[in-house]
């Protein structure tokens, strides 16, 4: 099996993979191993690593923000810098965040890029370091995959609920590229469909964060299945 770029293993089965200086992206939100990630790029230190990764066919790291803005902000009027000399807002993140891979990159004026990402795997955040211009890098550990398993039956009525969502918004969205689902569709999947869950459900960033660094994919799905009871989501029997 082909290594992320930048990737290192040894030979050891029970040595995880790592990356280092893999570079991040901050956001106010989670993304989830399948999912798919839209973004508006602007920011020089973004333009840069993301024309760089998209060049090179490297993924970035999506990590969940616990602490400033996703845009950096100077100072205010009549307010010093930062002690660092950045101007910016510190910020702080979660360690565990997820790959983000580029599948469309697009160039709409001078200063903008529009992309389109896939998130792959999950990592860990081992060291970290903010550079100069305000671009956070990391050297990584690279967690595994969640191992299949099927939905059990009493988790059953989660996926004909979500199957019943997925009808909706098909109907609403024709357009296939628009839609916030990516397929093949694994409905008998927990992994899959707990993700696909907490992308779709109006959770907060902390819960989805916590879900998604769960390493069991059926506890994931259990605590979804409670989630959705208290949001009074009536699941089908």
């Amino acid at each position: 099996m082909d290594e992320p770029p930048g990737s290192t293993r040894s030979d050891a089965p029970d040595t995880p993979a790592t990356l280092g200086a893999l570079p991040l992206f901050p956001l106010q939100s989670v993304l989830f191993p399948g999912g798919l990630l839209p973004l508006r790029i602007f920011e020089v230190r973004y333009l840069d690593m993301v024309g760089r990764c998209h060049k090179a066919g490297a993924p970035f790291g999506v990590v969940c923000l616990t602490q400033g803005s996703e845009v950096l902000l100077p100072p205010r009027p009549g307010e010093a810098a930062a002690p660092t000399g950045d101007a910016f807002a510190n910020e702080a993140f979660h360690d565990v965040g997820t790959l983000a891979r580029i599948d469309e990159l697009q160039r709409p004026q001078a200063g903008l890029m529009m992309i389109r990402c896939t998130g792959t795997q999950r990592f860990r955040v081992l060291r970290r370091e903010k550079l100069k211009h305000g671009l956070w890098t990391a050297d990584v550990e690279l967690l595994a995959d969640d191992p299949p398993v099927a939905v059990p039956e009493d988790l059953a009525p989660t996926r004909t609920a979500f199957q019943h969502l997925v009808a909706r918004i098909e109907a609403q969205i024709t357009n296939v590229a628009e839609r916030p689902l990516k397929t093949p569709y694994r409905w008998d999947d927990c992994s899959w469909l707990a993700n696909r869950w907490c992308e779709l459900l109006p959770l907060a960033p902390e819960l989805k964060q916590r879900f998604m660094s769960l390493d069991n994919p059926l506890l994931r799905l259990e605590l979804v299945a409670d989630a959705l009871g208290q949001m009074g989501f009536k699941t089908p029997p």
